[in-house]
């Protein structure tokens, strides 16, 4: 099929589309019942993760001709999906478990998938009217870049804090999901206070948040050493890539540690342990090599 550019016009679509879900997801936050049944994996799925995912994927078949995944859909045989170049990936619900909890950090995750790469990727918080977007390749420069969008306010340009020339009094700011993988993220967060020059803050936040923090320049380093599928991440990551950050392999048994995330290279959906980092010019692999 024709490659349609990233124009103006689809964006705002994804944007409007992101948020009807996630008014969709708000009616049912606000509701005395959100009719939570356990899953095959035994996470759980509510009202809300359903009403999201047939407003999401209904517009976004009005938008582009692309097949999608999504976290409440079948995932097609990695045979069918893996002749795609071109898709959409979406976690209609981000961050069930938070939403039931009433935390307000969960979030809708939309990504465009280009070869293997989230080229967009739009990230709405409906508990707090707030949309992330990465574009990391658009027809219109308006858009490329990374934006932070409020609620009756302007779109601002986001962009990773630069760590290139911390002084001994720096804070490396770390971020960490709420329940996984505590016990090896507080290993890793011990081995950056012995190497990092100034205080090393840890800090907790649920959902894609985390990559959205970053992005921002609120945080510098998320460390996710548990497991998360591919629509966990996507629309997060190319926000963050699109602020000037990246998301890159944990794992330094295999040759790709420290290399970009990619999609859809394998038979299953899960992704590999990573590092989501802000300043891409510090060095990683000084602070966080294990061995």
């Amino acid at each position: 099929m024709d490659k349609q550019p990233l124009d103006g016009g689809l964006i705002d679509a994804l944007i409007t589309l992101a948020r009807a879900a996630g008014d969709a997801i708000m009616a049912v936050y606000t509701s005395a019942e959100f009719g939570i049944e356990q899953k095959a994996d035994e996470s759980p799925v509510t009202r809300a993760d359903i009403a999201a995912h047939d407003i999401i994927a209904a517009g976004l078949a009005r938008l582009l001709d692309l097949p999608m995944i999504s976290e409440e859909a079948p995932v097609p045989p990695a045979s069918e999906r893996q002749t795609w170049t071109r898709y959409w990936l979406v976690d209609p619900l981000d961050g069930t478990k938070e939403f039931i909890l009433r935390s307000g950090e969960f979030t809708v995750n939309i990504a465009l998938i280009e070869a293997g790469k989230p080229v967009l990727g739009v990230v709405h918080l409906p508990a707090r009217q707030i949309t992330y977007l990465g574009v990391a390749a658009s027809g219109s420069a308006q858009y490329n870049g990374a934006w932070k969008y409020c609620e009756d306010h302007p779109a601002t340009r986001i962009r990773v804090r630069s760590l290139a020339q911390a002084r001994d009094d720096n804070t490396l700011v770390v971020l960490a999901s709420h329940r996984h993988g505590t016990g090896a993220v507080n290993a890793l967060v011990d081995q950056l206070r012995q190497r990092w020059t100034g205080r090393v803050a840890l800090t907790n936040a649920g959902s894609s948040l985390k990559f959205c923090q970053i992005a921002e320049g609120l945080a510098d380093f998320y460390p996710r050493l548990a497991p998360t599928s591919e629509w966990d991440t996507a629309a997060a990551q190319a926000v963050l890539e699109a602020a000037g950050g990246a998301v890159v392999n944990a794992d330094e048994s295999a040759g790709a540690w420290l290399s970009p995330l990619v999609y859809n290279d394998k038979d299953d959906v899960i992704n590999p342990d990573f590092y989501a980092v802000g300043d891409v010019n510090l060095d990683w692999p000084a602070l966080l090599k294990r061995s």
